[in-house]
C-alpha cells in the first residue's frame, strides 16, 4: 500500500491564532463545526453489542470483527473498563484464560449510533508503553445490515508499542474486493516516549474535499476524500495487542487512558469571523 512519511514538531497544547486572525494553513480551523456527540466519561454507558435506548457505546465492533491477540470482553465486574475523575481507563491484562482487553464503538450492527458524514472527530488520550501494545482511535462507516456499498475507515492514530517515536494515520476504502481497495496514509514521527508519558489530542477533519489528520491541533497529513464516502462515521477506541508483533514482553496490565471523545458536525454555509 502507498506510504508517506511526515515529520512534525510535537506541540503540547492546541495551537491558536491571534484574535480575529485566520488560522495558519497547518492549524485546525473549526469554522462551521457544531458539537454533535460529547463523551467526557462522567456518565459512561456501554453495553455488549446493542446500543438500545440508554447506552452510547458497545464493547465490540458493529460487524463482529474483533481482532488482535487480546480478547475484547464485555463490560461488567472484572471487565476492561473503569472510570474515575471523568476519565476512561481501558485495561489489557493477562488472565488464566489468556489476554483480555477492551474496545468501544459509538454504533451497533443495526445501524444505530453517534456519527457524522462530515465533521471533526477528536480524542484526548495517553497511550500505554511497552512492546506488543496496539492502541487506536479510529472511525468506521455506520450502515444498516445488507448495505453492500463501499465503506471507509479512518485510523486517526494507530500506535505500535515497539516503535515509541512514531504512529500511523491511514485512510482505508473497503470495497468487498481486494483488487479495488484503497489504503493511503502517513507515518508520523514524534519525540520518543512522549505519547506514553503525556496526554495529546488526536483528531481528523472530514470535508467533502479533504480528510486531514491532526496532532494537538496541527495538521500532520491530508488526502482527498474518497468518492465512496457516503455513510456517517462513528468513533471507536480500543487497546488491542499484537498486530503481528510479539506480546511476550507486553506489560501486564497495560492501560489506555482516555479523557474524552468529541464529535462535531460540519454545517456548510456557517459564518465565521
Amino acid at each position: 500500500m502507498p506510504r508517506f512519511t511526515t515529520c512534525c514538531a510535537l506541540t503540547l497544547a492546541l495551537s491558536t491564532s491571534p484574535a480575529g486572525a485566520k488560522p495558519a494553513s497547518n492549524q485546525l480551523d473549526m469554522c462551521g463545526m457544531t458539537p454533535s456527540f460529547t463523551e467526557d466519561f462522567s456518565d459512561f454507558k456501554v453495553t455488549s453489542r446493542d446500543l438500545g435506548t440508554n447506552a452510547n457505546w458497545i464493547a465490540h465492533t458493529p460487524w463482529n470483527g474483533d481482532f488482535g491477540d487480546a480478547r475484547f470482553t464485555d463490560p461488567g465486574p472484572g471487565g476492561p473498563f473503569a472510570t474515575d475523575h471523568a476519565m476512561l481507563h481501558i485495561t489489557a491484562r493477562k488472565t488464566s484464560g489468556g489476554w483480555q482487553s477492551g474496545l468501544i464503538a459509538a454504533g451497533d450492527g443495526a445501524g444505530h449510533g453517534h456519527g457524522e458524514r462530515y465533521g471533526y472527530f477528536e480524542a484526548r488520550m495517553k497511550l500505554p508503553p511497552g512492546p506488543g501494545t496496539w492502541p487506536a482511535f479510529w472511525l468506521a462507516s455506520l450502515h444498516r445490515p445488507g448495505d453492500r456499498r463501499p465503506t471507509i475507515e479512518l485510523d486517526v492514530i494507530e500506535y505500535y508499542g515497539q516503535s515509541p517515536a512514531t504512529y500511523h494515520v491511514t485512510t482505508h476504502v473497503w470495497t468487498h474486493d481486494k483488487a479495488t481497495e484503497q489504503h493511503n496514509g502517513s507515518t508520523i514521527v514524534v519525540r520518543p516516549q512522549t505519547l506514553v508519558t503525556e496526554f495529546h489530542n488526536y483528531g481528523v477533519k472530514v470535508t467533502p474535499q479533504t480528510i486531514g489528520y491532526y496532532l494537538d491541533g496541527l495538521l500532520v497529513w491530508q488526502g482527498p476524500t474518497p468518492r465512496d464516502h457516503v455513510f456517517p462515521l462513528i468513533p471507536m477506541v480500543d487497546l488491542a495487542l499484537g498486530s503481528g508483533f510479539s506480546i511476550a514482553q507486553t506489560p501486564n496490565p497495560s492501560v489506555l487512558d482516555v479523557k474524552y471523545v468529541h464529535v462535531y458536525a460540519l454545517r456548510p454555509g456557517a459564518h465565521c469571523d
